[in-house]
């Protein structure tokens, strides 16, 4: 409880180190809650502890291996000092380019011989955890794909990080050469980051000696500036001992934005030790580094579920929406608490949070649906209030929310993957779901109708109403969603999975079930038939009809849904036939009196008939 306490108290303060020379708390909580506070505003620097778990040798040892090879091929022994019997016997210190050379003649066999450093056998596979990512690497991955990191700096030479990343899809931009930085997007466009400032093991130009540790190309050199001037640091796995070149990047960097964390087992001593004072930052011991980032990943999703809104925000906020509702001179405290909750869910669903250029995966999906959700709660209790009880006077409020919310920032078609884009979507099509059957179900068709057609969706040159652009379907393809727990083989699986959603939403205002599932099915209905209206009328499309909803599959559907049941019905049927009926006529008479379908009840029979052929065609088996 104390440590739930100081989270929750200190969330928001701890964002300098002024703050956390303040606070006397653990340095592993003030990481989580800077790094939780702060998305994508800390690099990592990792050294060679990163891999250590892994059995990765650190470059030195890899040129003290070579050097042993070496002497081998010479008939030599270089034991105990393999270094000193290089120089004594080249007169210069051990070169890692040199040594593969006269070690390896092709290029071939240089591949193949620093293959069997970095890269497992099929023993080590099955004996595990050799030469793969370790729970460090799998860790640092979930904080990049939850937009907690973005950059990531390293001296090592392994690929474990990039194999991490791309298990959870997530495709990295590595940077391992002065040509690939003058190559390489700017780093707020990219997913991740990686900075490899000594090489990647399949280049022969990487960095080992105390020579050419000393300076970096000037490409280099401006990059690494640029990270250390604008990013906060989480050191870990690197001593700070050998890279003279990387020690002198971060002392040229004087500003002190946000805080360096410096991970060890042990207290920092020499070069580590006046770095971390140079960069008035904070020591964080730590058993290892698989333990470490274990750790910060699992405290940073903590506090994402402590995020969520608590059920009584949405209490609160409706609570307040009805008192303005009923008293016109709250008219402009009505608009800003709808607006400023509109502008809350429109910033926390942004492309930086939910970027849209990763790979798809099931897990991913489930997570974002439910961030999606909680971040959107509060607004739907807001518009299934507002939409129910609002009057005419109030509908521009619900429509500039969903036109607001129905466009988010332009995505470059080149880099986007099109389920996470489409899933932009998601709150939107919730709130079309809240608003559209709370109206119906107070009778409030001009909210309705308003809802359809007035909030415009923009996708790049092409404008469309609400009615065409949010539905079930383009919002997440139903093979997609049957990916969802407990959809896997629903007939309309995001549509099941909404009316499950928004149900307990809905219970103050539809404590009766079967009232709620009435109006849930009404909609869908409705919005359906009136697509394919408007497909024929505006297109010509005679070929294409509205989606179906839940409605289509029910056991008591049988060809139109205002014939409803048979001889054989049970009371119960009969008496949602009923129900349906009345509700149904109600709405089409609304939009005849419009002029909607022409004004005449045969243009919406004819309507209703074609789309129920359509719908009888489909197998719901």
């Amino acid at each position: 409880m104390g440590t739930l306490f100081l989270e929750i108290h200190f969330k928001k303060a701890v964002t300098t180190s002024s703050h956390l020379k303040r606070i006397m708390i653990e340095p592993i909580l003030s990481l989580s809650l800077c790094v939780h506070a702060n998305r994508e505003v800390y690099a990592l620097l990792l050294g060679s502890g990163i891999s250590r778990s892994a059995r990765i040798p650190t470059g030195w040892d890899l040129v003290l291996d070579l050097v042993r090879q070496l002497a081998h091929l010479s008939e030599e022994d270089c034991e105990p000092e393999p270094r000193s019997w290089y120089e004594q016997k080249y007169g210069e210190e051990p070169d890692y380019s040199k040594l593969l050379e006269q070690i390896a003649k092709s290029s071939s066999e240089r591949n193949q011989l620093l293959r069997s450093y970095f890269e497992p056998t099929d023993e080590e596979r099955e004996e595990g955890g050799i030469k793969v990512p370790t729970q460090a690497h799998r860790a640092i991955a979930e904080l990049v794909k939850n937009s907690y990191i973005k950059v990531i700096v390293t001296t090592n030479f392994d690929r474990l990080l990039e194999i991490a990343l791309r298990d959870i899809g997530i495709e990295p931009t590595v940077i391992s050469t002065s040509d690939s930085v003058e190559g390489a997007l700017p780093l707020q466009h990219t997913k991740c980051t990686i900075i490899k400032v000594h090489g990647d093991y399949l280049d022969t130009r990487i960095k080992n000696t105390p020579s050419e540790l000393a300076a970096y190309d000037e490409p280099l050199n401006c990059l690494l500036d640029k990270v250390f001037d604008e990013y906060g640091l989480i050191i870990c796995g690197w001593s700070g001992d050998w890279d003279e070149a990387l020690r002198d990047a971060i002392r040229r960097c004087k500003s002190r934005r946000f805080t360096t964390f410096w991970a060890a087992r042990r207290r920092l001593q020499g070069q580590a030790s006046e770095l971390l004072n140079w960069r008035q930052g904070v020591f964080v011991p730590i058993k290892d580094a698989d333990s470490f980032f274990t750790e910060l990943n699992e405290k940073v999703q903590a506090l994402e579920e402590l995020n969520k809104p608590h059920p009584l925000s949405a209490k609160i906020a409706v609570a307040t929406l009805k008192k303005y509702l009923v008293d016109d001179s709250h008219r402009i405290r009505l608009h800003d608490l709808v607006t400023q909750e509109v502008e809350r869910v429109y910033e926390a669903t942004s492309v930086e949070r939910f970027p849209v250029n990763t790979q798809f995966n099931e897990q991913e999906l489930i997570r974002r649906l439910n961030l999606y959700e909680s971040i959107s709660e509060i607004l739907i209790s807001m518009f299934i209030n507002g939409c129910y009880w609002g009057q005419e006077s109030h509908q521009s409020l619900w429509i500039n929310s969903l036109d607001r919310l129905s466009n988010l920032s332009y995505i470059d078609n080149s880099i986007r993957y099109e389920p996470w884009h489409n899933l932009r979507l998601y709150p939107a099509l919730l709130l079309f779901y809240s608003g559209g059957i709370a109206a119906l179900a107070n009778q409030q068709y001009n909210t309705f109708y308003s809802l359809l057609f007035q909030p415009i969706v923009k996708n790049v040159n092409e404008t469309y109403p609400a009615i065409l652009s949010l539905s079930t379907t383009a919002v997440l393809k139903s093979e997609i969603a049957r990916k969802i727990p407990n959809m896997q083989n629903r007939k309309t699986p995001l549509s099941d999975y909404i009316n499950d959603l928004l149900k307990s939403s809905f219970q103050e205002l539809l404590p009766d079930e079967n009232k709620y599932q009435l109006y849930f099915d009404l909609f869908e209905y409705i919005i359906a038939i009136i697509y394919t209206y408007e497909l024929q009328c505006q297109f010509q499309n005679y070929y294409s009809f509205g989606q179906p909803g839940r409605f289509a599959w029910k056991r008591w559907y049988t060809k139109h849904l205002n014939h409803l049941g048979d001889v054989n019905s049970s009371p119960k049927d009969k008496m949602e036939k009923a129900n349906w009926n009345c509700e149904l006529t109600k709405v089409v008479d609304f939009l005849l009196e419009l002029g909607y379908f022409q004004g005449v009840k045969e243009e919406f029979l004819k309507i209703q008939n074609f789309y129920g052929e359509r719908i009888d065609k489909l197998n719901w088996d």
